[in-house]
């Protein structure tokens, strides 16, 4: 039985990891509770939570002196793009101070540790426009989230090479799936759209304003497939010091997803168009053959995550 430690363990990804170990091993979450919500972690004696910022340093220096763990996943972050740009100094603080304080602390406590696993972002591409994006793609971040994340995507790798602490990276593209947040600001389109049709099918006045004409398109990878990608690369001899894309190596537009949701819900959700945000990414897509190379197979193509993902939601309707 392992002991790991998942930073930001509350949040969508966090607990779904969370959850997934906690079947076999003891699992520590620190989270705040900006973002996260502690109802989305199971009720097991293997999990032990502790609320608090990734920024205290006392907090995480007492845990990893008094604690060794066996893996470590680093997703606590403040995962707003337009956070970071009306707030740089504080996001900073969560996005890449706290890494650069965990990986000294890694480093003065936690000898015996086996990997330190940092999720990073497909934001720092940027527009740059060639597709599919490669883990040695040209880096171009365009806000303070995605210069954040990479700056400290390069100290965990970094810290492997100068210093072999057993680390690794992760750039996620748009996951989505159960327990994803539509209220938040941080919440993927997938989540925000099906909130949108359960409103509809209760008979609510609704729709869904889509920047643009539809035709932009994202990576969607779901959750199961996210939690297999973070087993394979904290476990695998290959993944030591080296970045991956987690995604499905597959795109659909927005259009067509909102088709693809109409279908499974056998419902028509308005859609409001608005211009096109400045700013906005058109086009992306994750070659993923790097992390393939190490065992990873998406095993949810978009139909099949979504129809998993409305499964869900509307279970939960009737449990509400």
């Amino acid at each position: 039985m392992n002991n790991i430690l998942i930073t930001g363990g509350a949040g969508f990804i966090g607990s779904t990891l969370a959850n997934f170990y906690s079947k076999n091993h003891q699992v520590v979450v620190v989270d705040d509770l900006s973002m996260g919500n502690k109802n989305n972690l199971d009720h097991s004696d293997n999990i032990r939570f502790i609320e608090g910022s990734v920024t205290d340093f006392s907090l995480m220096e007492e845990l990893l002196k008094t604690n060794q763990f066996d893996y470590i996943f680093h997703l606590a972050a403040v995962a707003s793009v337009a956070d970071s740009v009306e707030r740089p100094v504080e996001t900073h603080q969560v996005n890449f101070d706290s890494v650069f304080q965990l990986l000294e602390l890694i480093r003065a406590h936690q000898a015996g540790l086996k990997r330190l696993v940092f999720t990073s972002s497909a934001a720092v591409y940027g527009d740059e426009p060639t597709l599919p994006k490669a883990e040695e793609s040209v880096i171009r971040p365009l806000t303070p989230y995605a210069i954040d994340k990479f700056a400290a995507e390069k100290y965990v790798v970094d810290y492997y090479h100068l210093y072999q602490i057993p680390t690794s990276a992760v750039r996620f593209f748009n996951v989505y799936g159960p327990k994803q947040n539509p209220e938040s600001p941080y919440s993927g389109v997938i989540s925000i759209i099906m909130d949108r049709y359960k409103k509809l099918l209760n008979k609510e006045e609704t729709s869904f304003t889509m920047f643009g004409d539809g035709s932009q398109s994202r990576d969607f990878v779901f959750i199961e497939d996210v939690v297999q990608a973070l087993d394979l690369v904290a476990t695998s001899n290959a993944s030591l010091g080296e970045v991956y894309n987690v995604g499905t190596g597959t795109a659909i537009n927005l259009n067509d997803l909102v088709a693809t949701l109409d279908e499974l819900l056998a419902s028509e959700l308005p859609v409001q168009n608005q211009p096109e945000r400045s700013g906005d990414i058109k086009y992306s897509l994750a070659d993923i053959s790097k992390i393939e190379a190490i065992g990873y197979e998406p095993k949810h193509t978009i139909k099949a995550g979504l129809e998993k993902y409305v499964s869900y939601e509307l279970a939960q309707e009737k449990n509400d």
